[in-house]
């Protein structure tokens, strides 16, 4: 199905067999979450850090020339977004060289997502996967019937949280997990790790980290790990690994104490050590589903970029008039005044960031049960990642056979 979708990873780690592996999880992503594009992934094999901002700029805009050469993106073709290495910057190189190299064309800046702002991006895209994680993790636990299985109680309050990552994604799942009600407890950086039952404070590691270059050190914990694969292993209740691939494999998942894995990275947990966790009676919250938060906004910008206009703009103050209208009759006929506060949360018409965030919630909820469902209707299915598999392959199926093209 075209457009096709999927991230720009700057990485020396970065080979064909894993673009192909990652465009075809795209695919299945996509389905998974409604959003109307095919699979797609691309890389630069480099690390970035061994580079200049100026040779960066010339790397990727190069990249995106020999894309354009072989007709591999545009806004009706492919349209790239972040992923490991790359960022707002990357992406804002990308369109300007597309858009050079196609003057006239009137949708050329939707040729890539993950945009700044002032480049025509979309509010929310940059905390979008780590608030999809959160959501998808809170909506696990609100599930009663599951959390007793767990000997869980429903609900995020109180549980204990191990996040490894502290990138974009990482940071954005802490943030938005302990605004939900969480407490996280440990986070993990490939220097090493640090824990405390007490929970530790997201900003103050952040700036720990920016300051010192290491999050170890940090005052607020009581353990801290030069190993950061004994960070994963300790307490808690979820684990969130939002880094790399291969993270819990069979060395280590016997020591996982965590009863709920949310896989906010691509393909961080190996498949016999997923196979060992569901034994045990863990839930795996599957990276294609998990981490979709990102490519379901990306979707949202790309619309944007179509119908050029930002969401909410024409009908933001028609909407703030009309609910003010009907405050002042409701006022008028019950002879009961709101206060400042009330009024102005009624009154209130919804900014793009809140359209865009009430969209992802949507998506994560509604997907979260679309795939729950398919596992709790199959008793052979074993966990929520083969259910996921299920549900987008018949998606796409679907989608072939409506079409008239048979296998």
């Amino acid at each position: 199905k075209s457009p096709t979708k999927g991230g720009i990873r700057y990485s020396e780690m970065v080979n064909e067999d894993e673009v192909m592996a990652l465009a075809a999880l795209m695919t299945y992503k996509c389905a998974i979450v409604n959003v109307p594009f095919g699979g797609a992934k691309g890389g630069i094999k480099i690390n970035p850090k061994e580079y200049t901002i100026s040779e960066l700029e010339n790397i990727t805009r190069r990249y995106t020339v020999e894309l354009m050469k072989k007709n591999f993106i545009g806004p009706a073709i492919d349209v790239p977004a972040p992923d490991y290495g790359s960022g707002e910057r990357e992406m804002s190189w990308i369109a300007d060289t597309y858009q050079t190299m196609n003057p006239g064309q009137l949708d050329a800046l939707g040729c890539v997502t993950g945009k700044p702002i002032a480049l025509h991006g979309i509010a929310g895209r940059k905390e979008a996967t780590g608030r999809g994680v959160a959501i998808a993790v809170r909506e696990c636990v609100d599930i009663a019937e599951d959390m007793k299985k767990l000997g869980l109680s429903p609900g995020l309050s109180g549980k204990r949280v191990i996040v490894q990552g502290l990138g974009n994604v990482g940071y954005h799942t802490i943030k938005y997990l302990t605004e939900f009600g969480a407490t996280v407890v440990g986070i993990c950086e490939f220097e090493g790790a640090i824990y405390n039952s007490s929970g530790l404070n997201l900003d103050e590691v952040f700036n720990h980290r920016k300051s010192t270059g290491s999050i170890l050190g940090f005052s607020g914990a009581q353990k801290e790990f030069k190993n950061t694969a004994e960070g994963l292993e300790q307490e808690c209740d979820i684990l969130v690994p939002a880094a790399l691939e291969n993270q819990i494999t069979m060395d280590n998942v016997a020591n996982i104490k965590a009863k709920i894995i949310a896989e906010a990275a691509n393909g961080p947990t190996t498949p016999d050590a997923a196979a060992f966790l569901i034994k045990r009676g863990c839930i795996l919250i599957p990276d294609m589903y998990c981490n979709a938060g990102g490519v379901t906004v990306s979707y949202f910008e790309w619309l944007k970029n179509l119908s050029h206009v930002a969401f909410g703009r024409m009908d933001k103050r028609y909407e703030e008039n009309a609910n003010l209208n009907l405050v002042n009759m409701v006022e008028k006929i019950t002879g009961v005044s709101l206060d400042p506060i009330q009024r102005s949360m009624i009154i209130k018409g919804a900014s793009e960031l809140e359209l865009v965030n009430s969209g992802l919630e949507d998506t994560m909820i509604r997907s979260y049960h679309e795939i729950r469902d398919v596992q709790m209707n199959n008793p052979k299915i074993d966990g929520l990642r083969t259910a996921a598999f299920v549900s987008s392959i018949d998606k796409v199926a679907v989608s072939y056979m409506n079409m008239g093209i048979w296998p």
